[in-house]
């Protein structure tokens, strides 16, 4: 199968990097290329793409404007945004996972890590590491838990799937989780995704938000990392 991808990133030069990158490997193709956010979405929705790649810094309408529109397009369902950006701060983080991305990396990233999250993210998987998680964790911190209609809909989990739902939002892999819980790391995967499906989530990032926003878990409860 071949992953279409859409570069979001006002710099050419950033935009040829990128390219070049990901058409080292044979099953990714660059469908196209934006240089503002009205650009990008206008883009995705015509290319239909599997992955965005979008800046933050983005003339016009911002790279979280633009997720959140793209996130929004019943017929995009199918498109997942990671945002890039060189500012990797707690700010950007959780506007970018709250938007509706499917992962976020920095500019930095080496060329096997960027191929390595497009096929990631194109797999219907998010690209959430324990540190952002952290970073996701650390916003609730300093937020009122809203609780209501997120608990309401939490009621939809088995005991066994709300109790890997809090795990993954205290920022823990399949593997810490299967640990943790005495079963294989396939086990909790599928707990994971049955949990996704009947929360009607798109992925892993926008669980946790709905766990901490429904008050499944509070910052400090447990250790991010085992």
């Amino acid at each position: 199968m071949t992953i279409s991808v859409l570069l979001a990133d006002d710099q050419h030069l950033v935009r040829a990097g990128f390219r070049s990158l990901l058409q080292r490997d044979r099953g990714i193709v660059v469908a196209g290329e934006a240089s503002t956010g009205d650009e990008a979405v206008r883009a995705a929705r015509v290319m239909r793409p599997d992955v965005v790649l979008m800046d933050i810094r983005m003339p016009g309408l911002d790279g979280i404007a633009a997720t959140r529109q793209i996130v929004a397009d019943q017929e995009l369902s199918g498109c997942r945004v990671v945002i890039l950006t060189t500012f990797e701060t707690d700010d950007h983080v959780f506007a970018a996972l709250a938007a509706g991305a499917s992962g976020f990396l920095t500019k930095e990233v080496d060329p096997s890590g960027l191929r390595h999250a497009v096929r990631v993210v194109a797999a219907g998987e998010a690209l959430l590491s324990p540190g952002v998680t952290r970073r996701v964790i650390d916003q609730f911190a300093h937020r009122p838990v809203a609780g209501g209609g997120g608990g309401t809909r939490l009621a939809a989990l088995t005991d066994r799937e709300r109790d890997v739902v809090r795990l993954v939002a205290t920022g823990l892999s399949n593997e810490d989780i299967a640990r943790r819980l005495v079963i294989s790391p396939l086990t909790a995967k599928t707990h994971i995704t049955r949990a996704i499906g009947k929360l009607g989530v798109r992925d892993r990032v926008q669980l946790v938000i709905l766990a901490y926003e429904a008050g499944l878990v509070r910052p400090g409860e447990f250790p991010a990392t085992e």
